[in-house]
């Protein structure tokens, strides 16, 4: 079995859904599923969120905390929290949405989540364990019954 690694902390901008400030440590104990997203991007829009608010109303909060996180790359100007907000509500997300740091170096369109995760794009789904380790990284759509198993795995591996 490959030895597992700690998953990066999330670099937040702003947290929207939640009154406070939130890290990956305030999770500890559960199963933690980071949807990335951008909302002007089709694959998150038609599978990614509407896949996260179904977990999110399927699976038990003490097992499974769902994140949503908006990493923008591309179409900075249009991107703002401003949209991000009317986008939250306009599509009835409940769950915690992080919007990603800017990388803040001139030319480097990549926030820093999105880089210390290396990832290639959205949408991209991260499984963390209860222990925080990084379980699963995979960029694209994912079915809905494989990302259940795959959660059910998690929560049931640390009751073991």
């Amino acid at each position: 079995m490959a030895e597992l690694t700690k998953a990066p902390e999330l670099c937040v901008q702003t947290w929207l859904n939640t009154d406070t400030a939130l890290s990956l440590d305030d999770f500890r104990g559960k199963v933690v599923a980071l949807f990335v997203f951008q909302m002007l991007c089709p694959g998150c829009v038609q599978h990614s969120i509407p896949q996260a608010g179904r977990v999110y109303a399927l699976f038990d909060q003490n097992d499974v905390a769902i994140i949503g996180l908006h990493s923008v790359f591309e179409h900075h100007a249009t991107m703002t929290e401003v949209s991000l907000k009317a986008f939250v509500q306009e599509f009835r997300i409940e769950f915690p949405v992080a919007i990603d740091m800017p990388s803040g170096i001139v030319g480097d369109p990549i926030p820093k989540t999105m880089r210390a995760y290396g990832m290639g794009g959205t949408p991209t789904l991260i499984l963390i364990d209860r222990q925080g380790y990084l379980r699963k990284q995979k960029m694209g759509y994912e079915q809905d019954l494989a990302v259940g198993a795959e959660l059910m795995a998690l929560i049931r591996e640390s009751q073991g």
